[in-house]
């Protein structure tokens, strides 16, 4: 049986307020699954993924506007596709930060020993999580 949660739940479980949950049902950006006979409204677990979705594309500062173009483009998307967008968007990234890293090196080299000792040990740390992010991605997915 699919477990349907009532607005309560699915605030509680999605950790917004019953009130983001009707905003975003007038909104459309989430639907009702079912209704009770005393016509309360029932969502699915996949709602609550899709506000976890919501909540995660809000703190990357998108508009609800953009988040409701991603949502449609999420539920018309096959996995494979969104695997591949992610990989190219990653590969992207990375030629990004090596320009911007290969720009730093003039600058690194002008710099006070102390000073440089003293950028890498903040730096490292952020540096190492990423590159160990990417191992795991590399060596722990389908790709080995």
């Amino acid at each position: 049986m699919i477990k349907l949660y009532r607005i309560g739940e699915l605030a509680k479980a999605a950790n917004v307020s019953e009130r983001t949950i009707d905003y975003y049902t007038k909104l459309k950006l989430i639907t009702p699954e079912a209704r009770t006979q005393k016509n309360y409204r029932l969502y699915s677990a996949e709602t609550l993924k899709r506000l976890k979705r919501i909540n995660e594309l809000k703190q990357e500062k998108y508009t609800l506007k953009e988040i409701r173009s991603k949502l449609e483009l999420w539920n018309t998307v096959s996995d494979e596709e969104q695997v591949t967008e992610k990989l190219t968007s990653l590969e992207i990234h990375m030629q990004r930060l090596e320009r911007e890293v290969k720009e730093l090196e003039p600058l690194i080299s002008n710099l006070k020993p102390g000073q440089a000792r003293k950028m890498f040990s903040t730096l490292m740390p952020k540096s190492v999580a990423c590159i160990d992010a990417l191992y795991l991605l590399i060596n722990q997915g389908p790709f080995t």
